[in-house]
C-alpha cells in the first residue's frame, strides 16, 4: 500500500532511511530541512501487508528520489511520477531506479549513471604538511569557489549558483576547505547535503597550473576528518576512474551506482 507520509511517520521513516545514511544523504537532509508539510517537497511510503515500510519516494521540486532496499511497488511509485506534470529528474541507486524504469512513460534524455562511494574511517586520510595552509570557507567565499570550479576543465560546464553556495555555507548545510595562492583559490573541497547522519563530498579540484601537488587531497583530508569526527558518514559520486582510485586510497569504498536521469 502506498500513501503520503506525514509528520506522524517521521520516526518510522527516519529509522528506515537511517539504516543506510550514505545512500540516503539527500532524503535524510530533505526531511530534516523541510519536514513533511513543505510546499517544495512531498514524500510517499510503500508499506507491506504487515504495515512495515519497504520503500520511500521523495519529490523535491522537480526531482524524484526513490529508496527501497528490496522489492517494492515500483508500478505504484511510477504512477505517482507519471501523473506529475513538473517531473524532470529521477535519481537513486541504480537497482532501485531500474525497477521503476519500465513503468515510467517518458524516456530520459540524459540517463547518467555515476559510481557511488562512502567513507566511514579517518584511517587512510593523509596527514597535511606543515607548509600547506588550509582555510575554512566563509559565506563570502562562495563566488570565489564557484569561479575556481569554472576554471577547472572537468567542472567548467557544471550548473553552479553563487547564491545557493552562499546560503548553504551560511546555514551549515555545506562547508569547504580552501588553499589560496596570492589571494586566489587554487584548490578546494566542499560538502553538501549535510544532515545529522551523513554528508556528500563535492567540488574536489585544483586549478590546472597547480595540479599534481596533492593540494585537493589535503583539502579533502581536512574536510573528511572534520565530518567523520562529527560521526557523519561520507559519500560522493565519481565517473572518472582516476579520481576513483584517489578516493579509494583515502578510505572510500564503492557502494553501487547512482542514476541521475534528466527527462
Amino acid at each position: 500500500m502506498i500513501r503520503k507520509l506525514i509528520e506522524a511517520d517521521r520516526q518510522i521513516t527516519m529509522n528506515f532511511v537511517g539504516q543506510k545514511p550514505a545512500e540516503n544523504v539527500f532524503i535524510i537532509g530533505d526531511i530534516e530541512g523541510h519536514g513533511f508539510h513543505s510546499s517544495i517537497q512531498t514524500l510517499w511510503g510503500d508499506f507491506n501487508d504487515k504495515g512495515d515500510l519497504r520503500g520511500v519516494l521523495l519529490k523535491y521540486d522537480k526531482n524524484f528520489i526513490v529508496y527501497a532496499p528490496a522489492n517494492y511497488d515500483a508500478k505504484g511509485f511510477a504512477d505517482i511520477i507519471n501523473k506529475d506534470a513538473s517531473f524532470s529528474y529521477l535519481s537513486g541507486i541504480e537497482e532501485m531506479v531500474n525497477q521503476l524504469a519500465p513503468y515510467i512513460k517518458a524516456q530520459p534524455k540524459k540517463p547518467r549513471v555515476l559510481y557511488y562511494a562512502k567513507c566511514e574511517t579517518v584511517e587512510y586520510l593523509p596527514a597535511i604538511p606543515e607548509d600547506v595552509h588550509l582555510e575554512k570557507a566563509q559565506a563570502d567565499d562562495a563566488g570565489a569557489i564557484i569561479a575556481q570550479m569554472k576554471a577547472i576543465p572537468q567542472f567548467s560546464e557544471g550548473n553552479y549558483s553563487v547564491e545557493n553556495k552562499r546560503e548553504s555555507l551560511e546555514k551549515g548545510l555545506a562547508r569547504a576547505y580552501l588553499i589560496k595562492e596570492n589571494g586566489i583559490i587554487v584548490s578546494s573541497a566542499s560538502s553538501t547535503a549535510e544532515n545529522s547522519q551523513s554528508a556528500m563530498i563535492v567540488g574536489v579540484g585544483t586549478l590546472p597550473d597547480y595540479q599534481k601537488k596533492g593540494l585537493a587531497t589535503y583539502c579533502m583530508s581536512k574536510l573528511c576528518r572534520e565530518l567523520l569526527e562529527e560521526n557523519k558518514m561520507l559519500c560522493l559520486f565519481y565517473d572518472n576512474p582516476a579520481a576513483g582510485a584517489i578516493y579509494k586510497r583515502i578510505g572510500f569504498v564503492d557502494i553501487g551506482k547512482w542514476c541521475m536521469w534528466t527527462y
